[in-house]
């Protein structure tokens, strides 16, 4: 999947380094698919603070060092 020429945010990167599937933030998140495809592929989205919350919660059962700042600049 990855070097298809899509484009990736550092959370889309992160993800593909780890080889976790957005099926598997949605479903540990409880975040729609269209969220998590925002959150992975948009550069520009920002996404709302419950919304970061949820996201780094289901990221930190793989990583326990993952912060707000590795993806999203504030």
């Amino acid at each position: 999947m990855f070097g298809l020429g899509k484009p990736r945010t550092k959370l889309g990167k992160w993800l593909d380094q780890r080889g976790i599937k957005q099926e598997w933030l949605c479903r540990e998140s409880k975040l729609n698919k269209v969220t998590v495809s925002h959150l992975a592929t948009k550069t520009d989205y920002l996404p709302s603070g419950s919304t970061m919350k949820k996201v780094l919660q289901a990221l930190r059962k793989v990583d326990p060092s993952v912060k707000q700042d590795d993806f999203w600049s504030m």
